[in-house]
């Protein structure tokens, strides 16, 4: 399930987004993955400022539609495949698209990515969380363990 949204003005004219308050329909980023290609997309690829301030106010509309504001991050399809230099200060270049695009865009929230185990990406939606050293924990991005349910 999931809300579907339709602009003319990107490179993708459709996003559809899947919000689940509910912590057990929340899945992990290949389960998230897969339901998008077998629903024909793919995981978002942002690829401007312009297209993240776009995704960021799709988040703000669906998020206060629903029944009061509570925490809960976003795969996007970013993401870091093999270990081998996962700790080396190269780790942020190893990130691509899950879709095979190319775009350098990043939105990384201060001291992010950090690496190690944590492969997989989320936008940050902790809208009750306390603000950190890069301010409140809202549409930055977060390298997290892929098993983690979003």
């Amino acid at each position: 399930s999931g809300q579907k949204v339709c602009y003319g003005a990107f490179k993708r004219s459709c996003y559809k987004l899947a919000y689940f308050q509910d912590l057990s329909r929340r899945v992990g980023f290949q389960e998230a993955r897969q339901a998008c290609e077998i629903d024909g997309g793919a995981l978002l690829s942002l690829e401007s400022e312009a297209e993240q301030q776009l995704i960021e106010n799709m988040l703000q509309n669906l998020t206060r539609s629903g029944s009061g504001i509570s925490d809960g991050d976003f795969w996007i399809g970013l993401w870091r495949s093999g270990d081998g230099l996962a700790t080396s200060s190269a780790c942020p270049d190893l990130y691509q698209w899950a879709d095979g695009s190319m775009s350098p865009f990043r939105n990384w929230y201060t001291d992010e990515p950090s690496c190690g185990s944590e492969a997989c990406v989320v936008m940050y939606h902790q809208p009750t969380a306390n603000p950190g050293l890069g301010g409140p924990y809202l549409y930055q991005w977060n390298d997290d363990r892929c098993n983690m349910k979003h």
